[in-house]
């Protein structure tokens, strides 16, 4: 598990935002995917994507990279943030736009 979680890893310091996900963001393959697609492009910020249906390992190893059993998970400036649920929340609460900013990602 340890090489696919140095992966993982190397993805996820590669740029800002990246969000693991169902699908592109041109296409997600689940709502939560979709809302966290949604999310993101409101914000304007630059993220890269990573569709978790094309890699089995990463599917699984990005549950255990995180310990979190979902997907779509958000990372930010290498950090996890959560799945769609806990990114509609901040987002509703303005929590995620204030991050974002915070970490003065690149915008869209």
């Amino acid at each position: 598990m340890s090489e696919v979680h140095n992966r993982i890893s190397d993805i996820v310091n590669s740029s800002d935002v990246v969000l693991f996900m169902k699908g592109t963001p041109l296409f997600p393959q689940c709502g939560f995917s979709s809302r966290a697609v949604a999310i993101l492009d409101h914000l304007g910020v630059a993220y890269g994507s990573v569709d978790v249906l094309q890699d089995a390992e990463v599917r699984q190893g990005i549950k255990s990279f995180s310990d979190w059993p979902t997907i779509p998970q958000l990372y930010v400036k290498g950090e996890f943030v959560g799945g769609s649920d806990i990114m509609m929340e901040m987002f509703e609460a303005g929590e995620l736009q204030q991050l974002l900013n915070d970490a003065n990602v690149a915008r869209a």
